[in-house]
């Protein structure tokens, strides 16, 4: 008898997780947040970040019990599908922030006149308007990423009518947008 040692790995490995920490393997792992300075070494959202010394940032992070521990992770105990539902809804969170930036808190960032309140990011800062709207973009890119999991997996879109309302209010803001028109 022939043994496919290629698919036997896979097959064992499939539904494994690895802790962002230390690597180790689990059928369930800790997902929660963090503002430890030293998770931004391996946090997710992290791994772009140019300076990542005293970083008190609140950080999403995938960890073993032990690190969890260590790291002070608030989370819970989750199997792939749970990790992957934080996941998606820690992105959704982002991507509704970044048009509520878009469209009003930058006025708050900013220092600008009370008559220009009325105009949009892009006409008084185009400048920071193209970075934030890159930024949602990746967002976006990372929200369907996370949506072809959950089909690829034959499991079902957590709150699947949150996508048609966030386009919606996208397209109503006169921005474009990756998730459907």
């Amino acid at each position: 008898m022939q043994l496919d040692w290629d698919k036997a790995i896979n097959e064992i490995l499939a539904a494994k997780m690895s802790c962002q920490a230390c690597g180790t393997l689990g059928d369930e792992m800790i997902v929660g947040y963090t503002r430890n300075p030293d998770a931004a070494e391996f946090a997710q959202r992290c791994r772009d970040c140019v300076d990542k010394s005293d970083c008190d940032a609140r950080k999403l992070v995938v960890v073993c019990e032990a690190c969890a521990r260590r790291y002070r992770v608030n989370g819970e105990l989750v199997d792939e599908t749970g990790m992957m539902t934080i996941m998606l809804d820690e992105c959704r969170h982002n991507l509704e922030e970044s048009i509520d930036y878009l469209t009003t808190y930058w006025k708050e960032d900013t220092d600008i006149d009370f008559d220009e309140m009325q105009k949009g990011l892009d006409e008084v800062d185009p400048e920071l308007f193209r970075e934030e709207d890159s930024w949602r973009m990746r967002l976006e890119e990372e929200y369907l990423q996370l949506h072809r999991w959950f089909r690829e997996h034959r499991k079902p879109i957590p709150d699947p009518a949150w996508r048609s309302q966030y386009v919606e209010d996208v397209i109503g803001l006169g921005y474009t947008t990756l998730l459907g028109d």
